[in-house]
């Protein structure tokens, strides 16, 4: 694309925002390029992002900006929190999801900080890649975004470092005491990956909510008997099923309070079916209130693809979650809390009531916000030559040097 010679409109917005959190004029001007540049540029690496600008630094500024300066980015996000409360479809509610899963995302080289070779499940194949687990909020609007995140270290990389493994369950239960520590309300909902006893006994211990998925070889007490999930699905007659909606499509579920082993509570699980006669089971959800409705029960967990796996996408597909190269570990930290004000800021702009002036359209999903970001600062750049060629003479040999266009 022609060289940026203007912030966009979000970014300028964010910059005002955001600006006085930064010491001086030119980290600001660096936090708006990285952010614009996480938009619209064709890759999101520092390298990258420094090029498609008319008038910038050497790229080292921008590096050194993002990997060394000092500010601090814990308090970078929780400003970001804070600023998406002021909007009344963005805000926390009792009635709000957080959505905990975790998703690789792929690097090139083996010398960053903390990368490692992670089996994806998806694509059935290893792959380097930062293993991030990662919370999502979910609004009552239908509206989403991250809310915090940590970043899984290989067992071997942690005893070279001299550092204590965790793993992921842990850092489950250390993103649910952050949500509770910030007095984030709502529901949890994650996979069956992280369903363990000691999580499920974690989270009611906050006294908080959770739906979540059961493996099918989960061992349960029902009846006075321990089996497998799955084999208590199997012994559900047909009769015994009723019919839900979910998305204007008909499921049959069954659903019994019961215990599991090691989990200090009573669970209330929903085994649902596509078919009234299916011999197998569709899906398995457990929650720890025996008291909920299944109707609401399932409300919480669809809030689970919607809270992570399009925040995942879109953050890949366009804002560059992947793209960072850095080595420096903390650098990689500042990219992704950057590249979550980036989604939060779009994010704030989709199914408003009416266009906004500089998109020229109602927006509905983050493509399509990052496509107008793109239009609006290629009309800028126009508009810019038409200026420079009317008002001040320039010629058009001039005027590709000042746009480094070839």
């Amino acid at each position: 694309m022609p060289a940026i010679i203007a912030f966009p409109t979000v970014v300028q917005e964010a910059l005002d925002t955001f600006g006085p959190f930064f010491d001086n004029e030119p980290e600001r001007k660096h936090f708006a390029e990285y952010l614009t540049g996480l938009m619209i540029a064709h890759k999101k690496n520092v390298s990258a992002i420094n090029r498609e600008f008319a008038v910038t630094t050497d790229q080292s500024c921008l590096n050194r900006w993002i990997t060394e300066v000092d500010w601090d980015e814990e308090t970078f996000n929780q400003k970001r929190l804070e600023w998406l409360q002021q909007s009344p479809d963005m805000r926390y509610s009792p009635q709000g999801v957080i959505a905990i899963d975790n998703t690789l995302i792929d690097h090139d080289g083996t010398y960053i900080d903390e990368v490692g070779y992670f089996w994806d499940h998806a694509e059935q194949r290893s792959k380097i890649a930062h293993d991030y687990i990662i919370a999502n909020y979910v609004c009552t609007s239908g509206k989403h975004y991250p809310l915090e995140f940590y970043r899984f270290v290989k067992e071997d990389q942690c005893r070279e470092k001299g550092l204590d493994f965790v793993d992921h369950n842990q850092f489950v239960r250390w993103l649910v005491d952050w949500t509770v520590a910030h007095e984030i309300p709502g529901a949890f909902v994650f996979g069956s990956y992280f369903t363990s006893a000691a999580t499920l006994n974690h989270i009611q211990g906050h006294k908080r909510a959770y739906v979540g998925d059961l493996k099918f070889n989960r061992k349960i007490l029902f009846q006075g008997q321990e089996l497998r999930a799955e084999d208590l699905a199997g012994r559900i007659p047909s009769d015994d099923r009723k019919s839900v909606m979910v998305n204007g499509v008909r499921h049959w579920y069954f659903t019994k309070s019961i215990r599991i082993p090691e989990v200090k509570h009573k669970v209330r699980i929903v085994i649902l079916w596509d078919k009234r006669r299916d011999k197998k089971a569709k899906k398995i959800l457990v929650c720890n209130r025996p008291y909920w409705e299944v109707t609401r029960i399932l409300k919480v967990y669809r809030c689970r693809w919607r809270g992570t796996e399009c925040f995942h996408r879109d953050g890949k597909q366009h804002l560059g979650m992947g793209d960072c190269q850095l080595r420096n570990g903390r650098g990689q930290t500042r990219h992704m809390y950057l590249v979550f004000l980036a989604y939060s800021v779009l994010m704030r702009q989709l199914r408003q009531g009416r266009a906004r002036e500089w998109a020229r359209e109602r927006l509905t999903t983050i493509g399509q916000a990052c496509l107008s970001v793109l239009r609006q600062t290629l009309s800028d750049t126009i508009s810019w030559v038409i200026d420079r060629i009317e008002d001040d003479g320039w010629n058009f040999e001039r005027i590709k040097v000042q746009l480094a266009l070839p």
